[in-house]
């Protein structure tokens, strides 16, 4: 009897956890990107380059890790660049502006100036992008996200 109450009371908690973790992050849809800029950009070879991107966030939720992040940038629908960033750790109900790390590499058809002579004019009218992201807690518990078509404009800074 003790050891079916025992396993009763682990699965309760095995599910609450669960539940906990889901709530969790189901509130960090809840982030906010409020601004997105460019630190630098350095050239690597005449195909790729290496990054730091500038994001504003605002988190009202929990801790939480952004990792295997990847997408495309787009200039008036003609892909200009594939990228991929590494971990970028977010603290709980903050306000604040992150840099990440991020390289680069063009896409077909795209040379080094044609991007150069687009950031040289220091807007982010016409970018857009797509991106896919893993978003991660302390506790393991984590999620894909995928953002299509975002207007890279509305978040100038």
């Amino acid at each position: 009897m003790k050891a079916f109450r025992s396993i009763r009371l682990l699965i309760l908690l095995v599910a609450t956890a669960v539940a906990v973790s889901g709530c969790n992050v189901a509130k960090i849809k809840d982030l906010k990107v409020t601004s997105v800029g460019v630190k630098y950009l350095v050239p690597t070879s005449s195909r790729s380059m290496d990054a730091v991107l500038l994001l504003a966030l605002d988190n009202p939720s929990v801790d939480f890790t952004v990792d295997d992040v990847r997408g495309v940038v787009r200039y008036y629908d003609r892909e200009m660049v594939h990228f991929t960033a590494g971990e970028l750790p977010v603290q709980a109900r903050s306000i604040q502006v992150y840099e990440l790390p991020c390289t680069a590499l063009l896409a077909e058809k795209v040379s080094l100036l044609d991007l150069l002579a687009i950031a040289a004019k220091r807007s982010l009218d016409g970018m857009t992008a797509d991106v896919k992201l893993h978003v991660k807690l302390k506790n393991g518990a984590g999620t894909t996200l995928s953002f299509n078509n975002l207007d890279l404009s509305s978040f100038s800074q």
